[in-house]
């Protein structure tokens, strides 16, 4: 089993989470059998969103897909997210 952490800022959470929360299919598609997100306590635009997968190579490609990245963008994150892989 392998995890992905991302940590961002958004610029309005609740649109941001709509975005997200339409995008289910999509993680579903790229292997992600398991999610949550949490905000920074005292700073509600930061979201850590953690996702489970197969394998590290999984979440990679799950990251390398344009439709992930134009979401992303949808969702108004903003600068690059910090994302890590674990295994």
């Amino acid at each position: 089993m392998a995890l992905s952490v991302v940590f961002h800022k958004v610029a309005d959470y609740d649109e941001w989470r709509k975005v997200y929360d339409s995008v289910a299919e999509l993680q579903a598609a790229g292997g992600v059998t398991q999610e949550s997100v949490h905000r920074l306590a005292g700073d509600p635009n930061a979201v850590l969103v953690l996702h489970y997968f197969g394998s590290v190579d999984e979440a990679r490609s799950f990251f390398a897909n344009p439709d992930l990245l134009d979401a992303m963008k949808r969702g108004g994150v903003q600068g690059e997210p910090r994302i890590e892989f674990f295994d």
